[in-house]
């Protein structure tokens, strides 16, 4: 079978992306600017080519025809009318990735599956993601388009920790301030609970799904098993680094109000801040071997190992780290004035 996949190197697709690689049914094709040729398994095939040229993209696919194609970088609804126009005669199989921050906000049960509403007033991101898959089921019941939905929860790799509270080169500031002692930003009081997945765990079901017609008009999550406090993930990090956690507890509401730059409105109150657990039945009655193989205590050790000698993973934010410092003198100066 042949599959083509829009984007292909990121955090989720490498990670499905090295898996087919090693699958002899499948042939894998990439159409991307080709910024990351280094990082394709050799038997890949590229397309070079930026998908929002559509005339260009057009050319570049034409007489070619898949059995699947994947979008991952699909933002905005005119992203995926471009791929319906592109792709509606060229495909077994469209599969989008959405997104688990577009469930209901403030959600009516912690419990989270694929029938739970769709609506997130925080975050616009979540909200262009339900516009995504309103407008792609539309095709599929009008049009026949054969459309997949996949909603990714907090997905990491090697090359970043997963956090609630970041700056924006990342994760590296945060752990840089663990390993010099210093207080890190814990939103909330780090007792809501959270679900991380090691990319290699969300690549089992994703292929599941890739060319199974049981997935044809169906929305499915993809996450791990393993649910953590915010306070567990970031003291399993620091156990991992050998060190001390100095945790300081500030509110989302705080933590917006204070950080207009960094969109905690939307990541935190839109997402992260909201206790999450995900039903994965519908995922493992096509995918029996999805489940947690690698567990947070050791992906962070994986992903703290491959950043400590890879010198590019380690983005200084000096920034954000003055920020931090600035919020917490603030509430200090403030406890003790009240």
């Amino acid at each position: 079978m042949k599959a083509l996949f829009i984007g292909g190197t990121g955090t989720i697709s490498s990670a499905i992306i090295r898996r087919l690689a090693e699958d002899k049914a499948w042939e894998v094709w990439l159409l991307n600017r080709g910024n990351r040729k280094d990082t394709v398994p050799d038997n890949v095939h590229q397309i070079v080519c930026d998908i929002n040229d559509e005339e260009a993209a057009a050319k570049a696919v034409e007489g070619m025809v898949f059995d699947c194609v994947c979008e991952f970088i699909g933002f905005h609804v005119e992203d995926v009318q471009r791929d319906f126009r592109l792709f509606k005669d060229k495909t077994r199989q469209y599969i989008y990735i959405s997104s688990a921050s577009a469930y209901n906000k403030p959600a009516a049960s912690y419990v989270i599956t694929e029938g739970t509403a769709l609506a997130n007033p925080y975050w616009q991101y979540s909200r262009d993601k339900i516009a995504c898959e309103n407008y792609l089921m539309e095709r599929y019941r009008e049009d026949k388009f054969p459309v997949t939905i996949v909603r990714p929860s907090h997905t990491y790799d090697e090359r970043s920790i997963p956090l609630g509270v970041h700056g924006k080169n990342g994760s590296w500031q945060v752990v840089k301030r663990m390993m010099e002692g210093k207080p890190v930003i814990i939103h909330g009081d780090g007792e809501s609970l959270w679900t991380l997945t090691f990319n290699t765990d969300f690549a089992i079901g994703f292929t599941a799904l890739m060319g199974n017609r049981h997935a044809i008009g169906e929305a499915f999550q993809i996450t791990g098993d393993e649910t953590l406090t915010w306070n567990q993930i970031y003291q399993t990090i620091a156990d991992a680094l050998g060190v001390e956690l100095q945790a300081y507890h500030v509110s989302s509401e705080l933590l917006t109000a204070f950080g207009p730059g960094y969109d905690f409105e939307g990541s935190l109150t839109g997402d992260k801040a909201v206790s999450v657990v995900f039903d994965n039945s519908k995922i493992k009655r096509i995918a029996p071997d999805m489940k947690t193989n690698v567990p947070f205590s050791r992906g962070v050790r994986i992903s703290l190992e491959y950043i400590l000698n890879h010198k590019e993973c380690r983005k200084e934010d000096p920034e954000f780290d003055a920020w931090c410092d600035k919020i917490i003198e603030v509430l200090e100066k403030a406890k003790a004035e009240f």
